[in-house]
C-alpha cells in the first residue's frame, strides 16, 4: 500500500511524470533556494529527494521578495522526440486582492538532474503555466490561470491556452479561454491537459488552496475547446460541498473542514500513467493539527489511484471522491531507498541536499564547510525578520513529532550577536533557542524568543550565564502543536528554557497576512552590529518520533 502524504511537509502543487520504469514529482519552493526540488520514485511507494532545478541567481533572482512570493507551481514535462526536460513555472512578486505580478518561465534540460538551461520567459498574465506536447501533432501549448484583476472578476480565473514555438522559444498566435471552471467554487487554476483515447483532457484545479480545494476535469476533441465537463466534477475532493469563494473571506474557509478523512485540501492534481496501464494522480493536501486546524508542516503532496469509467471520463478509484490515507499500489517491483542518516555531521564539505535557505543561494561567504573540517560557519547577517539576507540553514519539518538538535560554538560580545537553533515559518512568524550577549551581566547567555504575526512572542524570564567559548547544544523537541527548547552544556544532559509554544502558529492558518508555505528548522546566525561574527556548528540532529 500506498501511504499518503507520499511528501510529507512543505512540498505543494506536485507535477508528476514517468520516463520508462522512473518516476519525479516536482513542487513549489516559493522564496526557499534552492527552487523546485524534484523527487525520485520507482514504485509510486518509496520516494527521495533527488536534486534542484533552480540552483544559482542566474536561475533564480529571489532577493527581497515577500514571503510567499517566488517559484510556484512547476510543471515537469518530457519531449520524447526531443529527448529533453521541460519546467515551467511561475515567479511570483508580488499579489494582493487583485493584481499579481507574476512572469512565467520555461527551463530546459538533457538530464532531470540538469544542468538546466537559462530560463526563457513565457508570458505575465496568470501564474501556474503548464506545458503540453501534443503527441499527435508534434506542436506544444501553454496552458495557465488568467488573472482578472478587475473589481467583481476576483474569483473569475479562465484558463487560457497558447502556442508556444521551441525554435522562436516566445508564444506564436493568440492565447483561447479554454474554462472558468467546471463548479462553482471558482478560483480556477493549476491546469494541465492531457491526450487519452482521441480526447483531450483538462484538469483544474479550484476553490482556492484551502478546505475548499479539489479537481476537476474537462474534455474536447479540440485543443482548443470547447471544453465539457464531467458530470462527476470534482473528481477529487476533502469537501463535497461547492461554496463559491468570496475574496473578503479567508480562502481556508474552516467550516468546509471534513471530520470524517485525515487528508484535507485535496487538490491540485498531475496525472500519470504506470507501465502497466494503470493510472494515479499527485495532488496537493493537508493535514491539520486539531481542533485548530492549523496545518504545521504546510501544503503536502499525496497521491491517488484513478480510474476511467465506461463512458470515458476519470474518476478517483473505489466509489468515493474523497482522498484516502492508504491507496492501493501498482503492480511495479518494490524500489525502497537507504534510510536517510538522523546526523549531518558536515564531515562531506558538502551541504546535505535537504538544507535550504531564503531567497538566496547558499554561498561560501556566510555559509563555510571549508575552513573547518567538520564545522560549519554561519556569518552573522540580518535577523530572523528580513526579507533580505539572513544567515539561515534548515530543512522542511516533515513529521508532526520530531527532535531537532545541534551543537554550536558562538562567541557573542553585542547584545545584536545571536545565533542559534529555530523553529521557522517565515520572517513574521517562528521562534528561536540563541547564544546572545547580555548588557546587564556581562556575559553570553542562552534565551528563547519567538515571533508571532510580527509580534515579540512571550518569552519568560530564563535565561543561563555560559561561558563566551563554552560549546553550546541546542534542541527542539516538537510534539504535534507544542515546542519546547532545550540547552545541555556536557551534550548529555538537557534542561528546558523558556516556555512551551504553540507549534500551530507556525502555519499557513495562523498566519494574518496570507501566507503559505511550512514550517522549517535549521540553524541561524544574526549579527546587526557589524556583520562579521560567525557561529559555528559541528552538526545537526534531525529525528522523527
Amino acid at each position: 500500500m500506498i501511504k499518503n502524504p507520499i511528501l510529507p511537509g512543505f512540498n505543494p502543487d506536485p507535477s508528476i511524470l514517468r520516463i520508462e520504469d522512473d518516476y519525479y514529482i516536482a513542487t513549489s519552493s516559493f522564496e526557499w533556494f534552492p527552487g523546485i526540488p524534484v523527487y525520485h520514485s520507482q514504485d509510486l511507494i518509496n520516494w527521495r529527494l533527488l536534486d534542484y532545478a533552480l540552483k544559482t541567481k542566474e536561475h533564480l533572482d529571489l532577493q527581497s521578495l515577500p514571503p510567499s512570493r517566488g517559484v510556484w507551481a512547476p510543471c515537469l514535462s518530457y519531449c520524447k522526440d526531443e529527448q529533453l526536460f521541460y519546467i515551467s513555472y511561475s515567479v511570483v512578486y508580488n499579489r494582493n486582492r487583485w493584481h499579481f505580478e507574476i512572469d512565467n518561465f520555461l527551463i530546459t534540460s538533457k538530464s532531470i538532474t540538469g544542468p538546466w538551461s537559462k530560463p526563457v520567459y513565457i508570458n505575465s498574465n496568470g501564474f501556474d503555466p503548464s506545458l503540453f506536447h501534443d503527441p499527435d501533432t508534434g506542436r506544444k501549448w501553454i496552458i495557465n490561470q488568467e488573472r482578472d484583476f478587475r473589481p467583481g472578476s476576483e474569483t473569475r480565473r479562465p484558463i487560457i491556452i497558447q502556442e508556444y514555438d521551441p525554435k522562436l522559444q516566445k508564444l506564436i498566435g493568440k492565447p483561447e479561454r479554454l474554462t472558468y471552471g467546471a463548479t462553482v467554487r471558482g478560483f480556477t487554476e493549476g491546469a494541465h491537459i492531457y491526450k487519452h483515447n482521441g480526447y483531450y483532457y483538462l484538469t483544474t484545479a479550484e476553490g482556492g488552496t484551502g478546505y475548499g480545494h479539489c479537481v476537476c476535469i474537462l474534455r474536447s476533441k479540440n485543443i482548443t475547446g470547447p471544453y465539457e465537463s464531467c458530470p462527476g466534477n470534482p473528481i477529487l475532493t476533502s469537501c463535497l460541498t461547492d461554496v463559491p469563494m468570496n475574496p473578503d473571506k479567508s480562502f481556508y474557509l474552516y467550516e468546509l473542514y471534513n471530520p470524517e478523512i485525515t487528508i484535507q485540501k485535496a487538490g491540485h492534481g498531475s496525472l500519470v500513467e504506470t507501465q502497466n496501464g494503470e493510472w494515479y494522480m499527485a495532488h496537493l493536501c493537508g493535514r491539520p493539527v486539531m481542533p485548530k486546524q492549523c496545518c504545521i508542516l504546510g501544503r503536502e503532496t499525496a497521491i491517488q489511484k484513478m480510474e476511467w469509467t465506461e463512458d470515458g471520463w476519470l474518476k478517483t478509484y473505489g466509489d468515493s471522491k474523497y482522498p484516502l490515507d492508504e491507496v492501493e499500489a501498482p503492480e511495479l517491483p518494490a524500489h525502497p531507498f537507504p534510510e536517510e542518516p538522523v546526523r549531518d555531521d558536515f564531515d562531506s564539505g558538502e551541504l546535505n541536499l535537504h538544507f535550504n535557505t531564503p531567497r538566496n543561494p547558499i554561498a561560501a561567504d556566510w555559509a563555510d564547510l571549508q575552513s573547518k573540517k567538520g564545522v560549519l560557519r554561519l556569518l552573522g547577517r540580518e535577523s530572523l525578520c528580513s526579507n533580505h539576507a539572513p544567515s539561515i540553514i534548515a530543512r522542511r519539518l516533515t513529521a508532526f513529532n520530531a527532535n531537532v538538535t545541534t551543537k554550536m560554538q558562538f562567541n557573542a560580545s553585542h547584545y545584536m550577536h545571536v545565533a542559534g537553533l529555530t523553529c521557522y515559518y517565515e520572517p513574521f512568524n517562528y521562534y528561536y533557542i540563541a547564544k546572545t550577549y547580555s548588557e546587564e551581566t556581562k556575559t553570553n547567555v542562552l534565551c528563547v524568543y519567538g515571533m508571532i504575526n510580527r509580534q515579540l512572542a512571550d518569552y519568560g524570564d530564563e535565561v543561563v550565564i555560559v561561558a563566551d567559548d563554552a560549546d553550546v547544544w541546542l534542541r527542539a523537541e516538537i510534539n504535534t502543536d507544542r515546542l519546547q527548547f532545550f540547552y545541555s552544556l556536557d551534550g548529555a544532559s538537557f534542561t528546558k528554557l523558556g516556555n512551551e509554544f504553540d507549534m500551530t502558529t507556525l502555519s499557513d492558518e495562523a498566519s494574518k497576512y496570507g501566507e503559505f508555505t511550512g514550517t522549517f528548522v535549521g540553524m541561524f546566525a544574526q549579527d546587526s552590529h557589524m556583520r562579521e561574527t560567525w557561529a559555528e556548528f559541528d552538526y545537526f540532529e534531525y529525528e522523527e518520533k
